[in-house]
């Protein structure tokens, strides 16, 4: 989150988590977003509704605010000479609206990725794709939500901690010239200090995943830095390169704001 923090003030941030429910008419949700715009982008151009760039889903109404899935695709594909270079997803009213950078490589090939959020009120979900060359292309869907980034953790907080670190990488082989998917999931808590505990009446304090670090034979795929709107045990679900360039070891590294180190590692 530091990362995602890194121009984002303790004043600015207080301002984003009162506007929203100051302002809650569904109408109203771009100012929000002209304020963040100022404070990440300053006066850079960001071409809206590059719908024949990039596609984002997400429910337009979710079923659960702590765990709503939210799918990205490029309709391009990644090559050394044009590629995505940063893929940047806010969320306009979520106490951290900047919610995830995915640092993306050419060596992936296609961009197709899934995780789950938190949504804590109605909002626009925006992603917006930074080129290589700095362009920027900007898509957005509006989902209503609430509630997701203080609602009770789904797991009993020891049970959870008990498993706190423990990792999977779910892959299942088959035709090698085909893409495959492959998601990494870790079990973590990642607390959001708004969440309250049921048995003390007091806060729990933030524990979140920071940092999440993937390569195939020591390849940098991607590194995601993210914060309290990643759901409990975050989850991220991806497509390897097809053929031989998509198999090799696998390995994942989640770093937590307490700079615990949690890895994982498959031979695919």
């Amino acid at each position: 989150m530091k990362v995602l923090l890194k121009h984002f003030g303790f004043a600015a941030l207080l301002s984003l988590v009162l506007l929203p429910w100051m302002s809650m008419a569904d109408d109203e949700p771009e100012e929000q977003w002209q304020t963040l715009k100022e404070i990440y982008f300053e006066d850079k151009t960001i071409l809206e509704d590059a719908d024949d760039w990039l596609i984002i889903e997400a429910p337009k109404r979710a079923e659960d605010a702590a765990i709503v899935p939210i799918h990205l695709i490029s309709k391009k594909p990644q090559t050394t000479n044009s590629y995505i270079k940063n893929l940047h997803v806010f969320i306009d009213n979520n106490p951290m609206p900047y919610s995830a950078n995915f640092h993306l490589s050419p060596v992936l090939e296609t961009v197709d990725i899934s995780t789950r959020m938190r949504v804590d009120q109605y909002t626009y979900i925006r992603a917006i794709a930074e080129m290589n060359d700095g362009s920027l292309h900007m898509v957005k869907r509006f989902v209503k939500a609430s509630g997701g980034c203080s609602a009770p953790a789904a797991k009993d907080q020891v049970a959870a901690m008990a498993r706190l670190g423990k990792m999977q990488i779910r892959y299942r082989d088959g035709d090698t010239e085909q893409a495959k998917p492959v998601q990494v999931v870790i079990s973590h808590p990642n607390n959001s200090g708004l969440q309250m505990d049921l048995k003390t009446r007091g806060y729990i304090p933030a524990h979140y995943v920071e940092k999440m670090l993937i390569t195939l034979d020591d390849k940098v795929l991607m590194t995601i830095d993210t914060g309290i709107s990643i759901s409990e045990d975050p989850s991220m679900r991806f497509v390897l390169p097809a053929g031989e360039e998509g198999h090799g070891v696998l390995k994942a590294e989640v770093t937590d704001n307490k700079k615990q180190v949690y890895t994982i590692e498959k031979h695919i």
